[in-house]
């Protein structure tokens, strides 16, 4: 739940300490978006895994579909 490629980007510049302010923008947890939902209220079938054979069962099925579908993938 965070922009992990701005973290990067921070670091390649010589920023290896955030401030409060700086990880609330690099970071997207607060509030903590659902994932499934705003994929859904768009249109697009959506589900989420925990568990490496939940993702897998998720992509299986998501294959035979047509169309988009979104798998949150929680690690």
């Amino acid at each position: 739940r965070t922009y992990q490629i701005l973290h990067g980007e921070m670091r390649a510049v010589g920023v290896n300490d955030f401030g409060r302010n700086a990880t609330l923008m690099l970071n997207i947890d607060e509030p903590a978006l659902d994932w499934v939902m705003m994929a859904k209220g768009m249109g697009v079938e959506a589900a989420r895994a925990t568990t490496a054979e939940e993702f897998a069962s998720l992509f299986k099925a998501a294959l035979a579909k047509k169309g988009p579908f979104l798998i949150e993938a929680a690690i």
